[in-house]
């Protein structure tokens, strides 16, 4: 049992040292653009990631959580791939205004989101207990909404190739983890009546 108790302890520090260095990188990528530009998208995107910081470091044990090997391979490319977006001085498909109030619009919903979980946020498929109120009433994935719109707003303002792809795998793999989260959580008695009341997964009407 202890040691059990310490390899998860060990596990949960090498994941929040693990988020702080990604943090760290992408913070200089975005500062360094804006003190270029002085364009918003970038930093709006940081604004929202440091709160992963916060909620990761005061987030409560989990209950149940996913240990496999797909659902830590699930969340860290599910992080590396937004994490591992970067500016470029290529022309932008839309004005900083345009891909400002996106990101923006995308953030604001994270946001609320991560506030509304609060120390239930977690990154690894996990049960820190059931969250229905907020924007948790209308889709059972409003955060990941949130950021696959903030996501599409940065590559309007930042077309390449690399950002491109970075989206394309850090969202797609995004989704699946929220399925893998919804397979966990379907063990909550909670979470299996909050379903048959929410039935969108991320966007209502479309999925």
């Amino acid at each position: 049992m202890l040691e059990r108790l310490r390899r998860s302890g060990l596990t949960d520090f090498a994941g929040k040292a693990t988020v702080v260095a990604l943090f760290a990188l992408l913070s200089i990528n975005l500062l360094r653009e804006f003190l270029r530009t002085g364009h918003l998208t970038g930093m709006l995107l940081l604004a929202s990631e440091s709160l992963i910081v916060i909620l990761t470091i005061v987030r409560r044990r989990a209950m149940f959580i996913d240990s496999s090997p797909s659902a830590a391979v699930v969340t860290v490319v599910s992080l590396v791939g937004p994490w591992a977006l970067r500016t470029a001085d290529n022309s932008a498909l839309a004005p900083d205004s345009i891909t400002s109030v996106i990101t923006a619009t995308g953030l604001t919903i994270v946001v609320i989101s991560k506030l509304t979980l609060g120390r239930s946020f977690g990154l690894v498929p996990a049960n820190r207990g059931v969250v229905v109120r907020g924007p948790y009433g209308f889709v059972r994935h409003p955060m990941y909404m949130g950021y696959v719109l903030s996501h599409v707003g940065f590559f309007l303002a930042q077309v390449t190739m690399w950002n491109a792809a970075a989206i394309i795998v850090g969202d797609g793999t995004l989704i699946v983890r929220a399925l893998m989260e919804e397979r966990l959580l379907g063990r909550d008695a909670a979470y299996a009546s909050y379903c048959q009341r929410v039935s969108w997964h991320l966007v209502p009407g479309v999925f």
